[in-house]
């Protein structure tokens, strides 16, 4: 059995081919919009973060950042931006040599927050030749939280308005 088709039914079979087409084309359009729209829907949920959500490390960038330049003339000693721990080796101001201090900063959150900051410090006196223990001040202590938040909201800031 031979089976023929006339012109008008190869016309059939070609415009219906030819529908089937553009319908499948549509159908992977539509779907390429839809997977696009998806995309741009969790593009728009991660810009809206606060921008120091989207960081590799453990704590509020802002507050890492500001600790960071606060006690830059400081040496350092020991840094964990996943604990968000600072620690800085002695310092002694070259204008006080028989005075040294020794600052702890700790991140506690990844918040910009008043209570995210810990300040604690130390401090040692020279009597004779050797370095003796003495009180901080707890006004030190604090000046140097409001100075770290302080430039973190400045950052935090500039960084918004872009």
């Amino acid at each position: 059995m031979t089976l023929s088709a006339s012109p008008k039914t190869l016309g059939f079979y070609a415009s219906t081919a030819a529908r089937g087409l553009v319908i499948g084309a549509l159908v992977v359009s539509l779907g390429a919009c839809a997977h696009h729209g998806r995309t741009k829907k969790k593009l728009r949920e991660t810009t809206t973060l606060a921008p120091s959500k989207i960081t590799q490390i453990g704590v509020n960038a802002y507050l890492w950042r500001a600790t960071l330049d606060t006690l830059s003339f400081m040496p350092l000693l020991q840094t964990d931006s996943n604990g968000g721990v600072i620690v800085t080796d002695w310092y002694a101001n070259p204008k006080n040599p028989g005075e040294r201090v020794k600052v702890t900063v700790s991140i506690l959150d990844q918040d910009l927050r008043a209570d995210a900051v810990r300040v604690a410090a130390s401090r040692q006196v020279m009597q004779g030749s050797v370095w003796v223990d003495a009180p901080v001040e707890a006004a030190t202590v604090q000046k140097l939280e409001d100075v770290i938040l302080t430039r973190a909201r400045d950052l935090r800031r500039k960084t918004v308005r872009g």
